[in-house]
């Protein structure tokens, strides 16, 4: 049993993600998350009183180094392997604006 999620939707989805999906991947995108959803309506039935909430499954420790300085890198050596630089500065492709 699933639930029933329409094309348009995902169809969506996939252009709000900048993908561009076939007729058949929507469908089984469609079809997968109906039973996501199904999944989490079990989930819901689950008995929660007494369980405290947590952020982790597990315990997390950060194993940080300690924050002591060091000598930076010049431009000419953090821009060594940049496909296409300006100057001191990376250069990029163009990613805001004109979106369809």
């Amino acid at each position: 049993m699933s639930k029933t999620i329409e094309s348009d939707l995902v169809r969506h989805i996939g252009k709000l993600s900048r993908i561009e999906l076939t007729d058949q991947e929507t469908q089984t995108l469609a079809t997968q998350l109906g039973a996501i959803l199904v999944y989490f309506d079990k989930l819901q039935g689950l008995p929660t009183d007494g369980v405290e909430p947590m952020v982790h499954a597990l315990e997390v420790h950060n194993a940080l180094a300690d924050d002591v300085p060091h000598q930076s890198l010049t431009a000419d050596q953090a821009l060594a392997n940049a496909p296409d630089r300006d100057g001191d500065f990376f250069k990029v492709p163009k990613v805001i604006g004109d979106s369809q």
